[in-house]
């Protein structure tokens, strides 16, 4: 599904050099490396503050601990998703309030967003899904409305432009109050292990994060809230701050795979449905997930048997999850998510993919019957 090898050979000399300099340096935990990929990924996103941290998961439990959000509260979150947003709540006893996803974008439904809202609701957690953004206008309306946070989970979307009615444009991660970024080696800036960040334009918010990572220290052996220890080691922000100079790179190389499938499954178009851009939203196509309207798990045997990889994000709604049948709160009809469950299908989408691999991908397809 990805080529991460290929991707280091081209870029090797560059890795290299980075993580043999922080080996050198002898500063593992809190070295240059990580300041500096901080103010990097600020400069990129326009973020006014950029918070490293373990991984992604962490990134979202310390943005709801940061928030002060209080057993018993709830947090919206999509029902079609990876389960990484309602693990964070619930794990703070928090309660997950599945909301059923647009059947085109994956992402939150806005139309079914005010009814999932009660008095003890807290916080939306939209998921910029597969590479674009969630609609960010009217949800964020919605939240104001209601006096809600909004973290926005940005796990796979980095570098994806959201575009208001008004013409201004903001990158995916900074309209909430929190982003939340994953640094999995899968994701479009991936590091060489786990990694994750926590972006905001609060100042005061942000300082508030940084302790929270760093067992609540305001200053080394004065702890002012309690914290946990959650830090990007200096290795992998090196690695990251070689990649993130690629970054814009390596998003058009993936632009460039998908208008390739778009264009050779333009005859499946009655079996296949390729994926929707909202207007609103840029793709950077961290996955490229097609919805099978008939016998998804026939096609993905037979890619198989051809020695094409595929995986479907995700098998089961939140709902159907077994660790969470008691602990979440259902909002609604989810038909859509547990439909998208059965017919979704993504296909290999990597920055090293040519020409010719996905020609044969594209008539392997074609020919299936």
């Amino acid at each position: 599904m990805v080529d991460l090898t290929t991707q280091y050979q081209r870029i090797r000399h560059e890795i290299d050099q980075a993580v043999l300099d922080v080996i050198r340096s002898g500063r593992y935990i809190h070295g240059e490396a990580v300041g500096k990929l901080a103010a990097g990924l600020a400069a990129y996103t326009g973020a006014k503050h950029v918070v490293p941290c373990a991984n992604g998961t962490d990134a979202l439990r310390i943005a709801l601990v940061a928030l002060d959000l209080q057993p018993g509260d709830e947090v919206i979150v999509p029902a079609f998703n990876y389960v990484a947003a309602a693990e964070a709540a619930a794990l703070l006893r928090l309660i997950p309030v599945a909301v059923d996803v647009h059947p085109r974008t994956f992402t939150i439904n806005i139309d079914r967003l005010e009814e999932a809202i009660s008095p003890k609701t807290k916080a939306i957690i939209p998921v910029h899904l597969f590479g674009q953004t969630a609609d960010m206008e009217p949800l964020m309306h919605i939240a104001h409305k209601y006096g809600l946070f909004v973290i926005e989970d940005n796990a796979q979307s980095l570098g994806s432009v959201y575009t208001f009615s008004d013409g201004t444009q903001k990158q995916a991660g900074t309209m909430g109050d929190i982003g939340v970024l994953s640094f999995f080696p899968t994701k479009n800036l991936g590091c060489y292990g786990d990694g994750g960040a926590l972006m905001t334009n609060d100042k005061a918010l942000a300082e508030k994060l940084r302790m929270i990572t760093i067992h609540g220290q305001s200053q080394k052996y004065v702890h002012q809230i309690v914290g946990c220890n959650s830090r990007l080691d200096t290795l992998q922000a090196a690695v990251l701050q070689v990649k993130l100079s690629y970054l814009d790179e390596f998003i058009q190389s993936r632009r460039k795979l998908a208008s390739w499938y778009d264009a050779g499954l333009q005859s499946m178009s009655n079996r296949i449905e390729t994926p929707y851009r909202l207007p609103e939203s840029s793709h950077v196509y961290n996955q490229y997930t097609l919805i099978v309207n008939e016998n998804r798990d026939g096609l993905q045997q037979y890619l198989k048997e051809k020695e094409i990889p595929s995986t479907v994000y995700y098998p089961l709604p939140l709902h159907f999850q077994p660790a969470f049948k008691d602990r979440v709160r259902i909002a609604g009809d989810l038909s859509i998510s547990e439909k998208l469950c059965r017919s979704v299908l993504s296909l290999p989408m990597h920055t090293e993919a040519d020409e010719e691999q996905t020609q044969y991908i594209m008539n392997q397809l074609i020919r299936y019957e």
